[in-house]
């Protein structure tokens, strides 16, 4: 039986869920909007005069329309081909986590729902003709939908051809991430946020535990949800697990700290937690990261072998790991309410688990690459200005990037060279003299090996 109700927070984040990555709602809802402006084009046919050069013969009419139902179901089958298309590079050189990103592009049901719109408009049109009944107005109107539809189709196009590079992907998934993680906790709950040093409550053996009967991972918290269940019941609820975290069934899901002034609701309070197949990015900014370097890795493995992608990957990873730095990262994140008391404690991440999950996969499988090696290593020694977190300088000396026992073919020197923007090479390294016709080629000057 379900830890949540029709009525709770979970089934209604879960259900937005469903909506945005559905890819059949809005197609269905043009569908329904074209049949239905079809119906208005057809009364308004009889009330608004149709200029002479606008007339149409039955049969023209007929052939019209029938074109562009044919043309629509033509170009859905086109839109959904190329839907496969991305599914197959997704599971295959891209992450298959992408593909939960990718369900909620607006510009796909956008073009989907245009062409079954226009598809029903002109087949609603198509019905009501006869000897002496030819709908003009909606004939012309039929036309200029598939005008819009051969631009939209276009844009889509693209938009398509630009966004499937790895490159662009990664761009995309990068501001995701950063976009979710400049929304703290304490803007969701819109609550205080307490600084744990301070006032952070001393917790005891929980006076309850709240279980889930169904495992998943946990899709989001309703933070506003536990500061007013805390407030109601005169209690502090604990998160036992993180966003993004899988949870078996049966595990501890909240635990209920202090003496209740009401006996708690477990099903009411396991509904303030959303649980679900995957992980999603509302709530949890990680889950990008985890794509960007699941995209590193797969164009480092021996089946893709391209190590350029995995440094524009790196690039971009880089970039969200500055806004990581930049933020305020707590271990655990106490929140209370407007009185001041500490009613919830949500854990969080920090820094270095931030930085594992960015490069440890790239430093294992870029080890015999020396552009991956250069890159890692100017990572690990760029992040560290404008880190408002305390771990930086720390982390800057116990790098992953930094500390791996060093066991490539190529020279460790060459390797732990940052490398200069654009050329390949080593940052400092002078490039290789011209040959000379007829000439002995001159011998390169020697680089001296920049200490580790």
């Amino acid at each position: 039986m379900p830890t949540w109700s029709w009525s709770s927070w979970s089934f209604r984040f879960q259900l937005g869920q469903y909506v945005r990555t559905s890819l059949w709602i809005l197609p269905v809802l043009g569908l329904a909007a074209g049949a239905l402006l079809g119906e208005a084009a057809l009364a308004l046919d009889d009330v608004v005069g149709i200029p002479t050069g606008w007339r149409y013969t039955a049969t023209t009419a007929s052939g019209v329309l029938t074109a562009i139902v044919g043309a629509m179901v033509a170009l859905l089958g086109f839109v959904v081909t190329i839907g496969v298309l991305v599914v197959q590079q997704a599971t295959g050189t891209l992450s298959p986590r992408y593909m939960r990103l990718w369900y909620r592009n607006p510009l796909q049901k956008t073009v989907l729902s245009l062409f079954a719109g226009t598809f029903a408009f002109a087949f609603t049109l198509l019905r009501r003709i006869g000897p002496d009944t030819v709908p003009d107005l909606g004939v012309t109107l039929a036309g200029l939908g598939v005008a819009v539809s051969l631009v939209m189709l276009l844009v889509y196009l693209n938009r398509f051809v630009h966004d499937v590079r790895p490159v662009a992907i990664a761009d995309r998934v990068c501001r995701t991430g950063l976009r979710v993680l400049g929304v703290s906790v304490q803007a969701q709950g819109r609550c205080v946020l307490l600084d744990e040093r301070d006032d952070g409550p001393r917790l005891e053996a929980p006076a309850r535990v709240v279980r889930t009967e169904e495992g998943g991972a946990v899709q989001g918290l309703d933070v506003a949800g536990l500061v007013r269940a805390a407030s109601r019941y005169d209690c502090v609820l604990v998160v036992a697990h993180r966003v993004g975290d899988f949870v078996p069934p049966g595990s501890v899901l909240l635990e209920v700290h202090g003496t209740l002034r009401t006996p708690a609701e477990p099903r009411r309070l396991a509904g303030l937690v959303a649980l679900g197949a995957e992980r999603t990015v509302e709530q949890d900014p990680a889950f990008a990261l985890r794509v960007l370097a699941d995209i590193a890795a797969r164009a480092l493995s021996s089946a893709v072998n391209d190590p350029t992608t995995a440094v524009q990957v790196l690039n971009h990873i880089e970039t969200f790991l500055h806004g990581v730095g930049r933020s305020e990262l707590r271990g655990r994140h106490v929140l209370a309410d407007l009185d001041g008391r500490p009613r919830v404690v949500v854990p969080g991440r920090g820094w270095e688990e931030y930085l594992e999950l960015g490069v440890t996969e790239a430093r294992e499988y870029g080890v015999g690459s020396l552009q991956v090696c250069r890159r890692l290593r100017a990572l690990s020694t760029g992040c560290w200005p404008g880190c408002r977190t305390s771990g930086g300088p720390r982390c800057a000396a116990s790098s992953p990037c930094s500390t791996t026992p060093w066991t490539g073919s190529i020279p460790r020197g060459s390797a732990v060279r940052s490398p200069a923007p654009g050329t390949g090479r080593a940052s400092g390294a002078a490039a290789p003299p011209p040959t000379v016709r007829g000439g002995p080629t001159p011998a390169p000057e020697a680089q001296p090996l920049r200490s580790t």
